[in-house]
């Protein structure tokens, strides 16, 4: 059932860490474990998580130093954060930082269960196939299809012009980082990698150049702004 679901447990308890990981594996989730906050950031670069569950007092880096980098990078990947700590202002700073919900020791694997499976329905809605066709100005965009169409003209996008292309969707008419966006696609910032973006940025270009008023604009330093007549998804 979550065949391909790949949670990240951030909990420097050794003896609890183990315990979830264990529990989530047995309910069919893919879990990576790491006992400090750098060893999480480590693993969310080098895989491709799902969720995020980051206990919030860790060494190196706590939870919400690590919840503030990943948010940087993903504005939409679920977090939960795991706390022995009841103030409300702890639990709404975790709020602040883009926290999906906030767990307080100790609780029960049932609970945690329940909600990274809420938190994952909620989150991944806008994942369904149905709401990934997006309209650029007089451009069709279907992202599962890997199809960019106009006046009945289909052009066929790698997967890298597949990512970047939803990303301005999704972001439409507000700023996409060039860091963030190296680090989501490429998995790394490098010269070479940013090089290669800007390749790839300019293919878009190219295939967006049919409508004028359909723009990738460059932010000097900063990142990219897609900006059309119009452009939203088509879900209805």
């Amino acid at each position: 059932m979550n065949l391909g679901i790949k949670i990240l447990v951030a909990e420097d308890d050794p003896n609890l860490g183990t315990i979830l990981r264990a529990y989530l594996q047995q309910k069919g989730y893919t879990v990576f474990l790491a006992i400090d906050g750098q060893m999480a950031l480590d693993f969310y670069k080098q895989e491709e998580i799902d969720v995020c569950v980051l206990d919030v007092m860790m060494p190196i880096k706590d939870g919400f130093t690590v919840a503030k980098e990943i948010r940087r990078i993903d504005k939409r990947i679920p977090l939960l954060f795991l706390s022995a700590k009841t103030l409300e202002a702890d639990k709404l700073k975790g709020f602040e930082i883009g926290a999906d919900d906030y767990i307080t020791k100790p609780f029960s694997m049932e609970e945690l269960l329940a909600r990274i499976t809420a938190t994952l329905r909620r989150s991944y809605t806008d994942d369904r196939p149905e709401n990934n066709i997006f309209s650029i100005g007089n451009y069709t965009f279907d992202y599962h299809r890997q199809i960019l169409s106009i006046n009945g003209s289909d052009q066929k996008l790698t997967s890298k012009e597949c990512e970047l292309l939803r990303m301005f969707c999704i972001n439409f008419n507000q700023l996409v980082e060039r860091t963030s966006t190296l680090q989501k696609i490429w998995k790394d910032d490098s010269y070479f990698a940013a090089r290669s973006m800007d390749v790839y940025i300019t293919k878009l270009r190219k295939y967006l150049k049919e409508d004028p008023n359909v723009e990738i604009v460059n932010v000097h330093g900063v990142g990219f702004k897609l900006t059309a007549g119009m452009a939203k998804d088509t879900k209805k």
